[in-house]
């Protein structure tokens, strides 16, 4: 199968669009790192405080935590229910993003190649013209005349 029908077959695909727009959220997420990093560092102090009560707060779970093993089969088979059906939803809002991304690129990159081929038809026009060693046979086609020594292409 040529390539060109199996890179069609992977544009058209959901999971295709689901990497990118899983990327594309990733770029945005990304993007806004820097003001969280800022905000984080004017709370210094106060997570430094925060930290200083964590022994005390830990003695006090680990009292608990009996209780909460008993229950941990349970809602942890919840929990997993839970995230399937949350991982689907991302899913489907992964895919639909990246078909929105890949749409908007691929319109954009028709354009820029349109701008290309009309920019480049004064060019195309010239080199239409028969070059030296060429000849027109009398049924329309086109023949080159080889010089002895140089390989055929």
């Amino acid at each position: 199968m040529p390539i060109t029908t199996e890179v069609k077959k992977l544009a058209d695909s959901k999971p295709f669009y689901a990497v990118a727009g899983a990327g594309d959220f990733a770029v945005e997420k990304l993007l806004e790192l820097p003001e969280q990093l800022q905000k984080l560092q004017g709370r210094r102090e106060e997570i430094r405080e925060a930290a200083k009560d964590l022994p005390e707060k830990a003695r006090q779970f680990a009292g608990k935590a009996e209780v909460y093993a008993k229950d941990f089969p349970v809602k942890a088979r919840d929990y997993a229910d839970h995230i399937a059906g949350r991982a689907n939803k991302l899913y489907e809002e992964f895919a639909n993003r990246g078909r929105k991304v890949v749409s908007k690129t691929s319109g954009e990159m028709a354009l820029e190649l349109e701008e290309v081929s009309e920019a480049a038809e004064p060019a195309i026009a010239s080199a239409q013209t028969p070059r030296k060693g060429t000849r027109t046979t009398t049924s329309g086609t086109t023949r080159t005349s080889r010089t002895p020594g140089t390989p055929r292409s």
